[in-house]
């Protein structure tokens, strides 16, 4: 069954492509062009997902919020409907858990996304991640004060400027904490991903 909040990005990504407004306007090789910075903020919304089919899962519950610093390193690339765009950058990330306690992960994450850029002012995109941070989550997947966090994700963002995007996506996250302490079963989470970001020079 598809988590609630999965099916809100993907009714938001659908909404997105229906409103975009015509492409002829934009140029992506001038926003996307090498050496442009993004700034990004979002917030999210994640699930616990039993994806090993395990008997007992701690059913957590959990939203974040970060703050990417980013830059596009080489420009556009690629032919046709892959020509695309690789963003590059940091992300301070909060998760605060509701359920089944009230805890944290807070760290530093490396994020690339690739842009895809055929369809104008509607950019598809696919993203992986990985940081490590502090938490102090005690649940019986992982009870440590460090772990990692690292997701894989797709969206797409609609510039409603020649320089402003929002955005929507999905991302599977894992967390652990590398079996530096026990236990360590660790724990995978669908998240739903709201934002918006500023393209500049």
């Amino acid at each position: 069954m598809i988590p609630r909040s999965c099916l809100v990005v993907i009714a938001t990504v659908l909404i997105l492509a229906t409103l975009a407004p015509p492409a002829a306007s934009f140029d992506s090789a001038t926003v996307f062009a090498k050496g442009t910075y993004v700034i990004s903020a979002e917030g999210v919304y994640g699930q616990q997902v039993n994806l090993e089919s395990v008997a007992h899962q701690s059913d957590i519950d959990f939203w974040g919020l970060g703050l990417r610093a980013s830059i596009l390193p080489l420009g556009p690339t690629g032919p046709g409907v892959v020509r695309g765009s690789l963003e590059v950058g940091l992300e301070p990330y909060y998760q605060h858990y509701v359920d089944p306690q009230s805890a944290f992960w807070a760290g530093l994450s490396l994020v690339l996304r690739y842009h895809l850029l055929s369809l104008g002012r509607f950019v598809p995109y696919a993203e992986v991640a990985g940081g490590a941070g502090a938490t102090d989550l005690k649940v019986k997947e992982i009870a440590s004060d460090f772990s990692f966090v690292v997701w894989g994700g797709v969206g797409a963002s609609l510039f409603v400027t020649d320089h402003t995007a929002i955005y929507a996506g999905y991302r599977l996250e894992h967390n652990s904490n590398g079996n530096i302490e026990q236990p360590n079963r660790g724990f995978e989470s669908h998240i739903g991903v709201l934002g918006v970001s500023y393209y500049f020079r």
